[in-house]
């Protein structure tokens, strides 16, 4: 069946050594918010690993029915005075002591692209995730995504690399895409990098990126202990610990 969600990805850039405590936070207070108000699931909630990309950096990703669904989530977000739901008041003045900003993107998914309840389903899971964001030329997205369905996929699953989601960035010029991967250890993380040199699958596909303009940054992931994809569910108000525990 063909993926008709509509996803928020968040960049947050966490304050100080605060990170731990803002992915429970988001995990074990915002979810169940959020699914009973918002209809809002959340797909994945993850840490950068900072040798890898910008630090101390948690990358959110949020699964919404369909553009119906994103347009009553803005509305009720927004139609308030100071642009917040003022139910939601204590909860901000706790994040805010954890996170200084962020950067958001919508994405819609390829069809192909698994739902969260796909993902859990099937038990996807990574001891580490690798999250691919690649810039293209303009309008380069189609071509670009289609070449990792027929090409990518394959190969990289024979490097024991599972495919989590596929997306396209929407509201820019149609060159930008974002790929998340699940991997199972580190160990194959390493020989999935050493791969790019030294077998001809992969090398032909950074060939192929080449040809399409791909511009692509991969840096690494660990999920959050509440993350649905580690636990297998959504997080849940009775998963919640005093900050003392976190």
């Amino acid at each position: 069946m063909a993926n008709e969600k509509i996803y928020v990805h968040e960049f947050i850039d966490i304050i100080g050594p605060n990170r731990a405590k803002y992915m429970h936070h988001m995990t074990a207070n915002w979810c169940p918010i959020a699914r009973e108000e918002r209809r809002q699931l959340c797909f994945g909630v993850w840490g950068t690993i900072g040798s890898t990309g910008r630090w101390p950096e948690v990358v959110n990703l949020w699964e919404i029915d369909g553009w119906d669904g994103l347009a009553h989530d803005l509305t009720h977000e927004v139609n308030h005075a100071g642009m917040q739901d003022p139910a939601l008041a204590q909860w901000w003045r706790e994040a805010a002591q954890f996170r200084r900003g962020g950067f958001d993107r919508i994405l819609v998914p390829e069809p192909w692209s698994p739902t969260i309840g796909e993902c859990t389903a099937a038990g996807i899971r990574g001891e580490v995730y690798a999250h691919e964001l690649v810039k293209l030329p303009a309008g380069g997205v189609s071509n670009y995504l289609e070449a990792v369905r027929d090409i990518a996929l394959m190969e990289f699953e024979l490097h024991h690399l599972t495919l989590v989601g596929a997306f396209r960035t929407a509201m820019v010029s149609d060159d930008e895409a974002i790929v998340v991967w699940a991997i199972p250890s580190f160990a194959t993380w390493i020989e999935f990098e050493h791969g790019f040199d030294q077998h001809a699958g992969l090398r032909a596909w950074r060939a192929r990126q080449d040809v399409l303009g791909a511009r692509v940054h991969r840096t690494l992931l660990v999920d959050a202990p509440l993350s649905p994809l580690r636990i297998r569910r959504q997080p849940e108000i009775s998963d919640r610990l005093p900050f003392d525990e976190v």
